[in-house]
Order: C-alpha cells, then structure tokens, then sequence
C-alpha cells in the first residue's frame, strides 16, 4: 500500500498534509494511537532534518506499507557540496551512500565525491568591541545540533541515504 505523495517546500507548504498523510495510512492499517505517533514523529523528523541539512527543498514524501513494515520515503534536489553530503551520510544507519551497491554505482559515486566543491560559507567574526555595540544582535551558531538526528535515530529501525548527482532519497524504515 502506498499513500498519496506530498509536496514539500521549505517555507512549510506541504509538511502539515505529510505528517496527515502518515497517520491516515497508519489509522488505516489499524495501528494503535501509541504507534501511530511514533511513525507521525519519524515523519516529522525526517522532513526537519532533510530542511536543516539542505536548506532550500522542494520534495516529494509518501508512506509505503507491506506487512507491517513502513517506509517513510523522501526525494528531494539540491545543490551539493562536501559538507551536505557527509551530513546526510552521517544520518543514514550504515553511514553508507546506498546507490553505490554495484561497481559502477560505486565507481560514480566516487567521481561524483571528488568532483563536489566546498561550502561556500563564509564566517565573519566582529571584535568584541564593535560586537558589544551591537543591540539585539543575533548570534547564529553555525554547527547544526543534529537534534532530528539523534531522534530519529532511536525511532527508526532503519534510514537509508541514496545521493546520486544533487538528487537525495531518503527511507526511514519502522515496522509494528
């Protein structure tokens, strides 16, 4: 069974009707209220954490179910550099990029590893005496706090990166 497939910007379009995409097919397939909020939780998560890493997105989302078995499953495009994709390597559950599975798979995806630039961030620091000047300034901590993460992590059975070119796919496995 597969749900209706979401889209998703970045300005929060879309991501209200995936989280109620994910408890319909959940209450459709007779979960309890307990499990229906832990697969909404993954939902949830995964959306953040996808935003939080590539910035701008526009994806698709939908839920797949067989057997008890639900794949929360993600497609999204940007633009990638070093830093993106050792952030999203970093979530999956094998720290692996899951379309290198064959030789040429893995053959591309080391052309396309060495071919990504750098972030193109730079960090400006002010002097602490121009900085104390400054009223309501906001401080912006540039390192990501993983949070979504690390929670869908514990709830996940399983999460699956595949990066090919600037095309990122994204399963989140949890089976009842």
């Amino acid at each position: 069974m597969k749900s209706d497939v979401v889209t998703i910007d970045n300005k929060g379009l879309g991501f209200k009707e995936a989280v109620e995409a994910t408890k319909k097919i959940a209450d459709f397939n007779g979960l309890g209220d307990k499990e229906s909020l832990k697969l909404q939780l993954c939902a949830e998560e995964m959306l953040s954490m996808a935003r939080s890493i590539t910035g701008e997105i526009k994806a698709s989302y939908w839920v797949e179910c067989e057997n008890g078995k639900y794949d929360l499953k993600m497609t999204t495009q940007t633009v990638m550099d070093k830093e993106k994709r050792h952030l999203l390597l970093s979530s999956a559950s094998s720290h692996k990029n899951e379309a290198a599975t064959t030789f040429l798979g893995m053959l591309r995806d080391a052309f396309e590893e060495a071919m990504l630039s750098e972030s193109d961030k730079t960090y400006y620091e002010l002097p602490d005496e121009i900085a104390s000047d400054v009223v309501g300034r906001y401080i912006d901590d540039p390192e990501w706090d993983r949070y979504e993460q690390s929670v869908l992590k514990k709830l996940a059975d399983d999460i699956k990166i595949s990066i090919k070119g600037g095309v990122v796919e994204m399963t989140v496995t949890k089976a009842f």
